[in-house]
């Protein structure tokens, strides 16, 4: 069961330190720490934003400005140091913890590579503040703010409350203000650090809230499957770089309309049928049959914490069983049950999870899960400075990715579902991402509208891909001027028969050997129905078989399509029945 202690009475006031002792870190501040530590200087978890400023931005009453958010909410003034190994937290106070926003004239040419530039500064987490800004202004007269803040510091649902803040403390700082505007919260994140461990308990306690939930944790990913099975552009390095790309697509105009719709008949949430979605089209992909998605949850139990600017957010690891061709309706169903008890166990922290289930490790991949979901609805937040126009607050790539693949969903307007997937690029080239985005947005088309239609059946192709794939890029016995191409290669098996056709390592193969083997092995595919019309898979090494199973089919009429042995089943099975795949050549 979940924790349902309110934290008011339990900490407020007390601020959580003892005279002289540091504050602790709550759990989710320790992973990032632990994760400094071991990775250096990554800008994985860095959070840009970026504001497009119309009008005359006063820069000294925004750093002010700034200086009060950062006054009021402590997470911003917080550096970090080892105490026995363990994160403590050192909060300096307001008139240490100043902010300088740094000042800066670019070409307008050049102003996406400095925002990306500022997105990509790492943060030291024992000296620096957690939070950067900076006014560029281009050529053009255009002012643009950056705002840099490290994860550790902030969440999603920190946003509100920070530009909110930091609208009020702007207006007062214009009008003249000489000290912040800004009241100080009733609880301060250190008070929820606290909070968190005494209202868990301890993890050895099998009665403690935590103990139990810990327990579930352990059984839920018994045995799960150390990565997914997507097939890769490039091998996975030793240990990741986390460089990352970043792709935008808009998944279907209405979708999002009919996905709140489709949700409300199942008896489910619009997330449950993305994450479906989701898990539907990767499976096709090639990602195997028992997936693992992180999906992030809010972690603030109490509504005092919901002004607050800090690390609250906490990450599920969603497991899910496509296995057995079910029907989406099937799948959803399984999908809402396992979705169902990871949120009612979501207080264990993900570190802790992570410890208790002990998955093997390596600095290749992330543990436990490397596809991240998230859905968000209601608006981008927008910032409204006193006299200047309200601006919808961007996100900016920072040339970073924190898993293999991340996939920001999200609709504005109830109507639209817009997607931006981010992407490892050790391992991913952008085409590859973007085919994904949009396999993702055809499957959540057909389900809301066939939703007993099984996975094997989702159209993945465009109608573009599959004319490719049955067209273009299938062989075939089609003519070639006067002579088809089976007449062709005989009229060179008739001259030339002792000539090399074709060598395999050491192995030279005439013609009329490849074309003797070819024959053999055609008779033996039609005796099991090949003909014109059909289509044939050829799943080989590359090498003599390979050119003989090519021939043969050729000579019966079909056409083929190549698959690679190096895939793993699932995809295989995926791209066979994507193809319209009838017989398969393979040892």
């Amino acid at each position: 069961g979940r924790a349902r202690l309110s934290i008011l009475p339990l900490v407020a006031g007390e601020g959580s330190a003892v005279a002289g002792v540091l504050p602790v870190a709550s759990f989710g501040q320790r992973r990032l720490w632990l994760l400094s530590q071991l990775e250096g200087g990554s800008a994985a978890y860095n959070v840009p934003m970026v504001v497009r400023c119309e009008g005359s931005l006063d820069v000294g009453a925004l750093e002010a400005a700034l200086g009060d958010v950062v006054g009021r909410h402590a997470p911003l003034r917080t550096v970090f140091e080892a105490v026995d190994g363990e994160p403590r937290q050192r909060i300096l106070s307001p008139d240490r913890a100043r902010v300088t926003v740094e000042r800066r004239r670019t070409d307008a040419s050049r102003l996406d590579a400095e925002l990306a530039e500022l997105a990509g500064t790492v943060f030291d987490l024992g000296t620096d503040l957690p939070l950067r800004a900076a006014v560029l202004v281009t050529d053009d007269g255009a002012t643009t703010l950056s705002l840099v803040l490290h994860h550790i510091a902030t969440d999603g649902l920190s946003h509100a409350a920070f530009f909110g803040d930091l609208e009020r403390a702007y207006a007062a700082r214009v009008a003249g203000a000489a000290v912040s505007v800004l009241e100080a919260p009733a609880v301060q994140y250190a008070d929820y650090a606290v909070w968190q461990r005494r209202a868990l308990g301890s993890a050895e306690d099998a009665g403690s809230v935590l103990g139990g939930e810990l327990g579930f944790w352990r059984e839920a990913l018994r045995g799960l499957p150390q990565e997914h099975g997507l097939g890769l552009d490039r091998p996975r390095p030793a240990v990741a770089s986390h460089r990352g790309g970043q792709v935008r697509l808009e998944l279907g105009e209405g979708l999002f309309a009919r996905v709140v719709e489709f949700a409300r008949v199942e008896g489910c949430t619009p997330f449950m049928v993305v994450h479906a979605g989701l898990v539907a089209a990767l499976s096709r992909l090639g990602a195997g049959a028992d997936l693992a998605i992180g999906s992030p949850v809010a972690g603030r139990a109490d509504e005092a914490l919901a002004e607050l600017v800090g690390f609250f957010v906490n990450t599920l690891v969603l497991r899910t069983d496509s296995a057995g061709d079910p029907t989406f309706r099937e799948l959803l169903g399984r999908v809402r049950s396992a979705d169902l008890d990871a949120f009612a166990h979501q207080e264990a922290p993900f570190d802790l999870v992570l410890e208790s289930v002990n998955p093997a490790r390596t600095l290749a991949r992330h543990p436990l899960f490397q596809i991240c979901l998230t859905l968000e609805t209601g608006g981008a937040p927008e910032l409204a400075l006193h006299g200047l126009p309200t601006a919808r607050v961007r996100t900016v790539a920072g040339g970073s990715a924190k898993f293999d693949l991340e996939f920001f969903l999200r609709s504005d307007d109830g109507n639209t579902l817009e997607a931006t997937v981010l992407f490892a690029a050790d391992l991913f080239d952008e085409v590859t991402v973007r085919r994904m985005g949009d396999v993702l947005g055809r499957v959540l088309s057909q389900v809301v509208e066939e939703p007993e239609v099984r996975l094997s059946r989702l159209e993945t192709l465009s109608a573009g891909e599959r004319e490719l794939l049955t067209g273009a890029w299938a062989g075939s016995a089609a003519e070639v001027g006067d002579l088809s191409l089976v007449e062709r290669f005989e009229a060179q098996v008739a001259e030339h028969p002792e000539r090399t056709a074709l060598v395999d390592g050491e192995r030279a193969v005439s013609y009329a050997e490849l074309n003797a083997s070819a024959n053999r092995l055609a008779r033996h595919l039609r005796s099991h129905g090949l003909g014109r019309g059909d289509l044939a898979g050829v799943l080989l090494e590359r090498g003599a078989d390979f050119a003989t199973a090519v021939v043969a089919v050729v000579k019966t009429g079909a056409g083929y399509t190549l698959l690679d042995p190096d895939f793993p089943d699932e995809r295989l099975r995926s791209a066979a029945t994507d193809a319209g795949i009838t017989h398969l050549v393979t040892t």
